[in-house]
């Protein structure tokens, strides 16, 4: 491939992002363009109080779930440090890319630093990241082709495109699926090199444990958004989270930060023109709020209290060094040496 080839890719990725939110928000125009800015905030005024409180239990489940992604990547690199530390860097590297987009780059510069700080070197943590990567798809390719099935297929009918979006998206997450398996029982304790880094190929069993702990987080996180949007519409369990699923994912490959727009658009399109649009925009940014915002309030908090900390502590450390230092007399300038 040519350099003006690669170029040329890279622009059309970049741009990607933006093209799909302007397409998102046009779809998002045309759902409410029958509603006030009014309506949509007296149906987020509305959420009952308890589905709320459900809603954050949910939210911290599923990033203590979030977490582990970082102690499986851990233990696939071979290092142990501290149980806080792992939950710290999971729990700030996903609050920052969920809300940032681009993953790889933004928790992952998070994760550099402080793992780097805790002795990492800087290969594995590349390594752990796309390990990763490879647990959040793997868990979300199986709730997707999962809920393929569970998704009456005439829900997107009024829709060409998104038909085949969605029919496109559990291809491509079923190949991914199968792809990773065979991959995982044909060439289990081999490894693979790609530039200087070398990859261990992992075992079947690790590669299932990825799947499950992926899918315990999207079930997490789709729970957040159940209990905002089930006061207003009544939609069974499954179905719903084989759609959320379907949105997140979509949401992810748009390359748009955070999903926003694609992953609203989606659930919009997808639900019958019976439904209040607007009580279901509301409950969608309860969603945000709650999946969003708070955990990167909360963990931020966390994490420059640790940073203040950190920097009292050095600062002792560096005042009993001093103090610890013998007293060396420097010669005097008078004083020639013979």
């Amino acid at each position: 491939m040519s350099v003006k080839t690669k170029r040329f890719f890279k622009k059309l990725i970049s741009y990607a992002g933006l093209f799909f939110f302007v397409i998102a928000a046009g779809m998002l125009y045309w759902q409410l363009r029958n509603y006030s800015l009014m309506d949509i905030g007296r149906a987020l005024w509305h959420i009952p109080f308890g589905n709320l409180v459900l809603a954050c239990f949910s939210c911290l489940a599923g990033y203590i779930v979030l977490s582990f992604y970082d102690y499986l990547a851990l233990d696939y690199v071979g290092h142990k440090i501290s149980w806080w530390k792992w939950m710290l860097a999971g729990m700030l590297g996903f609050a920052i890319s969920n809300n940032a987009g681009h993953a790889v780059v933004s928790g992952g510069a998070i994760r550099y630093r402080l793992y780097t700080r805790w002795r990492v070197p800087g290969s594995d943590i590349i390594k752990m990241l796309t390990f990763s990567g490879f647990t959040f798809f793997l868990g979300y390719a199986a709730v997707a082709v999962i809920g393929y099935f569970l998704v009456p297929q005439d829900i997107f009918a009024q829709s060409s495109s998104a038909s085949v979006g969605v029919v496109g998206l559990f291809i491509a997450c079923l190949s991914v699926i199968l792809a990773y398996y065979a991959i995982a029982i044909m060439f289990c304790d081999k490894s693979i090199r790609i530039g200087e880094i070398k990859f261990h190929i992992p075992s079947i069993g690790a590669a299932l444990i990825q799947t499950l702990l992926g899918v315990l987080d999207a079930l997490c996180a789709g729970l957040v958004l159940y209990f905002c949007i089930s006061p207003y519409i009544d939609m069974p369990f499954g179905v719903f989270i084989g759609l959320y699923v379907i949105a997140n994912v979509a949401g992810v490959f748009s390359q748009v930060p955070g999903g926003i727009g694609v992953f609203e658009s989606i659930f919009m399109v997808a639900l019958p023109d019976t439904v209040d649009k607007a009580s279901i925009f509301g409950a969608l940014l309860a969603y945000r709020i709650i999946y969003y915002v708070l955990p990167l309030i909360g963990v931020g908090g966390l994490f420059f209290i640790y940073e203040r900390w950190l920097r009292a502590r050095m600062k002792r450390w560096l005042e009993e060094a001093k103090q610890k230092m013998p007293h060396i007399q420097m010669p005097h300038k008078s004083h020639k040496l013979k």
